[in-house]
């Protein structure tokens, strides 16, 4: 039991069963919601760990808020990303990040944004949020809603880790042709063909899903020269992070190809506020073209039970050995 140390959580935990009491058990526990980056770095200095998760904070953690942290000794965060957090930075300075990238035992048993980003896919396909925003103005006319069936596309899907293989299995059941492009995996079914490279990929695909991590080589790239390969009628499904795609340049390509869609659960830089966000402006007078989640992918109550309670298990195990090792 740590109870020395000061936890801050900035993200919600009351609403997760026992996840309160098991933060309370390890440390003096302080719940702040949301808070603003500039009312989080007038408390900071009062806290040994941090417990984050990057679907609910307007916060990037950097460098100043980490010099802040004078007590600061972790960073804890109930995700696999850690773009909310510079890293980097704290690699520099020795601050311990604490996420479950590297946990597959765990994150294995999590589904949730694999099926969300089915959800997107039929979404699209049917024309589903335009349609029913039709029948609540009075409307009943399918003509206009008139979908594709799943058994009659190809699904290029990049990125067949954990989330890409659920996605692409969940298509087969469907029917569907799936292809992948991934440069750091090999097809180990001959139902599922790897694509040489990405242009292939794009060439081939009725709908396109996103399943990488941002890194230098996956940043932006879904742009222009991309999008020149793809299909007029397009479905791009995003459930990955935002900076995969530049959202600039898949406006201009839905705006010149009204038949193309973009269904996505991540924004460019949403954990610096979404209030500008031009995507956002376009998808209010195109909601046919545009479908935008709050970054729901992950976030059931069987995914965030797991995620949650695993990454307090791992902050406890990380205080204990701090405290052994003085």
């Amino acid at each position: 039991m740590q109870k020395n140390n000061s936890i801050l959580a900035i993200t919600p935990v009351k609403h997760i069963e026992g996840l309160t009491y098991s933060l309370k058990k390890i440390g003096k526990l302080t719940i702040f919601e949301n808070p603003s980056k500039e009312q989080l770095k007038k408390i900071i200095h009062k806290y040994d760990a941090v417990f984050t998760n990057p679907n609910k904070s307007k916060i990037y953690i950097d460098k100043e808020i980490m010099d802040l942290g004078t007590r600061l000794k972790v960073i804890c965060t109930a995700s696999t990303g850690t773009n909310h957090i510079d890293t980097s930075y704290a690699k520099k300075i020795n601050l311990k990040i604490i996420s479950l990238t590297k946990n597959i035992n765990i994150i294995k048993k999590i589904s949730s944004t694999a099926e969300h980003a089915l959800a997107l896919t039929m979404s699209s396909l049917r024309n589903v949020v335009k349609s029913n925003k039709s029948v609540l103005n009075g409307e009943w006319d399918y003509t206009k809603y008139i979908g594709q069936q799943m058994n009659f596309l190809t699904i290029g899907i990049i990125g067949y880790g954990r989330l890409g293989k659920i996605y692409a299995n969940y298509c087969k059941a469907f029917g569907c042709k799936v292809i992948f492009y991934d440069p750091y995996k090999k097809s180990i079914s001959n139902k599922i063909k790897k694509e040489k490279n990405l242009t292939n990929l794009i060439c081939k695909s009725d709908i396109i899903s996103l399943h990488v991590h941002v890194k230098k080589d996956t940043t932006h790239m879904i742009n222009k020269k991309t999008l020149s390969h793809a299909k007029k009628n397009i479905i791009i499904v995003n459930t990955s992070r935002g900076e995969i795609v530049d959202e600039l340049e898949i406006i201009a390509f839905l705006k010149k190809n009204k038949n193309a869609k973009y269904a996505t659960d991540v924004l460019e830089k949403e954990i610096f506020g979404i209030r500008n966000n031009k995507l956002i402006k376009y998808a209010k007078k195109n909601t046919g073209q545009v479908i935008i989640t709050p970054h729901i992918g992950g976030m059931t109550i069987e995914a965030q039970n797991i995620a949650y309670s695993h990454s307090v298990k791992k902050l406890d195990l990380f205080l204990n050995n701090l405290k052994a090792s003085k």
